[in-house]
C-alpha cells in the first residue's frame, strides 16, 4: 500500500519546511510513504527548499497556473507514481499532519473513495464571522447540489483511492474543492467525511481574498458544476420560475380584464407570454444540456479507461524522483 501526500505551493519557502516535517513517516496499515510538491510558478525559493528537505517528488510549473490545474498536474504525477492513496493537504501548515491517519482509515477499511476533513470551523478564531457564516451556507448548498453528507466542502484536506482518482476532471480554473464533490456525486463515488484540527494561521488565505470576490467566484463555480453534471435539472428548475412568474402576470391581466380595468396593462400581458416562452425555452435547453451530458459521461468513461490502461503500463521505478518542468 503506497501512499504519496501531494503539496501545491506557490511561494511558500517560509511554511513548507514546517509543514514537511509535520507530515506522519508511518502509517499503519501503509506500506510507504512518499511526498510530492507542485511548484506552480513559485519566484520565491519553494523549489530550493524542497530539494534541501529531500521531498521525494517535484512538479514543476514554469508560471502560475492556478491552484485547480495544480492539483491535477499532482493527481496526475502520483497515478503515474503508483499511488494507492493520494492525500492533498496545503502548504501553510494550516491542516494536521497527525490527522492523516484518521483521514486515509475510511479508505484501508475499504468504506470510502474520497475522505475530506472537516475543520471545526465555529472554533477557528482567525476566521471571521462573515467567513464562518459563509462556510457553512456555501457547504450546504453543495451537499444539495452533490447530493453528499460534506459539512465542509471547501477543506483541501482530502484522501483519494486510486481509483476515485483516476475519475476525476476539474473544468474550472480557481479550485478543485467544490466541484470534485459535485463530480463524485454525480458519480456515485463514495464520499464520507471526517473531523480534523487545524493549526493556528501562518499567512492569510490566497484563495480567500475578500468576501464578494469568494462569494462571486464559488457561486460561480458551484453553478457551473450544476449546469455541467445535472443540466436537465437545472434548466427545468430555472424554465419553471420563468413559467411560474408568466403565469401570475397573466392571472393578474386576467383578474384586471375581469373587473373592466385590464385595458391598461396590456404590458403585463406582453411581458407574461414573454417570460413563459423564455420558461419553455428554458427547458428545452435543458434536455439538448441532457443530450450533451450523456455524451460527456461516454466521454469520461473513455477517459477512465484510456488513464487506467496509461497508469498501468507506467513503471514508476523509471520516473525521475524530481519530475521536469511543465
Amino acid at each position: 500500500m503506497k501512499l504519496i501526500i501531494q503539496i501545491p505551493c506557490y511561494n511558500e519557502e517560509e511554511t513548507l519546511g514546517q509543514t514537511y516535517f509535520d507530515l506522519p513517516r508511518r502509517i499503519p496499515g501503509v506500506d510507504q510513504i512518499e511526498y510530492l510538491i507542485i511548484n506552480d510558478g513559485s519566484s520565491d525559493r519553494t523549489v530550493a527548499v524542497a530539494q534541501q528537505l529531500g521531498i521525494d517528488h517535484i512538479v514543476n510549473f514554469k508560471q502560475n497556473r492556478g491552484l485547480a490545474a495544480g492539483f491535477m498536474a499532482g493527481i496526475d504525477a502520483c497515478l503515474r507514481l503508483g499511488a494507492d492513496i493520494i492525500v492533498n493537504t496545503d502548504a501553510d501548515n494550516q491542516y494536521r499532519g497527525s490527522d492523516i491517519a484518521r483521514l486515509i482509515a475510511p479508505i484501508l477499511r475499504g468504506e470510502s473513495d474520497i475522505v475530506v476533513g472537516c475543520r471545526p470551523i465555529d472554533e477557528i478564531d482567525h476566521f471571521s464571522k462573515a467567513k464562518k457564516i459563509l462556510q457553512h451556507v456555501g457547504s450546504r448548498v453543495v451537499q444539495k447540489v452533490s447530493s453528499t453528507t460534506v459539512p465542509d466542502a471547501p477543506s483541501g484536506f482530502r484522501a483519494y483511492s486510486r481509483e476515485a482518482a483516476m475519475h476525476l476532471n476539474v473544468v474550472n480554473e480557481y479550485t478543485y474543492t467544490l466541484e470534485t464533490l459535485i463530480q463524485a456525486g454525480r458519480n456515485h463515488i463514495a464520499v464520507c467525511s471526517v473531523p480534523i484540527h487545524v493549526n493556528p494561521e501562518t499567512r492569510k488565505s490566497r484563495l480567500f481574498k475578500s468576501i464578494p470576490a469568494y462569494i462571486r467566484r464559488s457561486a460561480s463555480v458551484i453553478i457551473r458544476s450544476f449546469m455541467m453534471y445535472k443540466p436537465l435539472r437545472f434548466f427545468c428548475i430555472l424554465g419553471g420560475v420563468l413559467f411560474v412568474i408568466g403565469a401570475v402576470f397573466i392571472a393578474r391581466f386576467l383578474i384586471l380584464y375581469l373587473l373592466g380595468t385590464g385595458a391598461g396593462h396590456i404590458q403585463s400581458l406582453i411581458l407574461a407570454i414573454l417570460l413563459i416562452l423564455l420558461g419553455c425555452s428554458s427547458v428545452l435547453s435543458g434536455l439538448q444540456a441532457d443530450l450533451i451530458a450523456s455524451n460527456r459521461k461516454l466521454l469520461e468513461d473513455v477517459q477512465y479507461r484510456i488513464r487506467r490502461i496509461d497508469y498501468e503500463n507506467v513503471d514508476p521505478q523509471q520516473i525521475p524522483r524530481k519530475r521536469a518542468a511543465r
